[in-house]
């Protein structure tokens, strides 16, 4: 892996998103079902917003930017080809309805989001 990708990811872990912030609130220190990611990861040739590898989930966080892009389509088959499932949600999905974003993240791996919640309020 390339020295300029390492530095660009962590330029990225340092400035993140409004919605990238929110996710992360969402997703640090297993407060998801317990399930591990990291974020900003150099991954193959991309940059992957968040990735939890023990259940090979990638969550990217799209601008409108994103809208449409075939580039995004390229890449989910490509993590696809890798093992990887790919959940992408809006930035305005992240920011308004942060409960439904962890049930589907929730969903995606088979966990139940009733008792994560439960959980999650316990710690």
């Amino acid at each position: 892996m390339s020295d300029s990708k390492l530095s660009f990811a962590r330029s990225m872990r340092s400035q993140p998103t409004d919605a990238e912030r929110a996710m992360w609130t969402i997703l640090r220190a297993g407060r998801l079902g317990g399930l591990k990611f990291k974020r900003q990861v150099p991954l193959a040739r991309y940059i992957v917003d968040f990735v939890c590898f023990e259940e090979k989930l990638i969550v990217e966080i799209d601008g409108s930017q994103h809208a449409g892009a075939v580039a995004d389509a390229e890449r989910d088959a490509f993590f696809a080809s890798e093992g990887f499932r790919t959940l992408r949600f809006w930035n305005t999905e992240v920011l308004t309805n942060r409960d439904g974003v962890a049930r589907v993240i929730l969903v995606a791996v088979d966990r139940d989001p009733l008792s994560a919640a439960t959980n999650s309020l316990r710690s």
